[in-house]
């Protein structure tokens, strides 16, 4: 599998674990936010901008806070890719249990270091309409 691909697959797993599981151990946090360059940036669905520092106080105090989250994430497609890295558009399905699920269209900037170690550069999530 490409490992843009896997690193999106990867960490929504431990986001998944993180927030969706108060009994998670602390190391799966480390291990997520050392997944994101320092210089990271996002656009959240309604429009508000994070960096780094704010996504990792941000991940910090939401352990287990979406009890029973499921992701799911669809329709990988790798928009430009080079040696220093990729942007890549996927889809990512939430549910908790006995509310509505959620969508998520969303553009991702990775940067691949000098070792080969891909991180998170810049996210962008637009809300979409999820249709059953």
């Amino acid at each position: 599998m490409n490992i843009y691909f896997q690193e999106i697959l990867d960490a929504h797993q431990l986001i998944r674990r993180w927030l969706g599981d108060a009994s998670t151990p602390d190391a799966v946090c480390e291990n997520l936010l050392a997944r994101f360059s320092p210089a990271y940036s996002m656009v959240m669905p309604g429009g508000t901008q994070l960096n780094y520092a704010t996504l990792c106080t941000f991940f910090r105090t939401q352990r287990g806070a979406k009890a029973g989250l499921e992701i799911e994430i669809e329709n990988m497609q790798i928009i430009a890719e080079s040696s220093a890295g990729a942007t890549v558009t996927y889809q990512e399905r939430q549910q908790l249990p006995g509310q509505p699920g959620t969508l998520r269209f969303s553009t991702a900037v990775f940067e691949t270091g000098s070792e080969g170690q891909v991180r998170w550069r810049h996210l962008h999530e637009t809300s979409g309409i999820l249709t059953l």
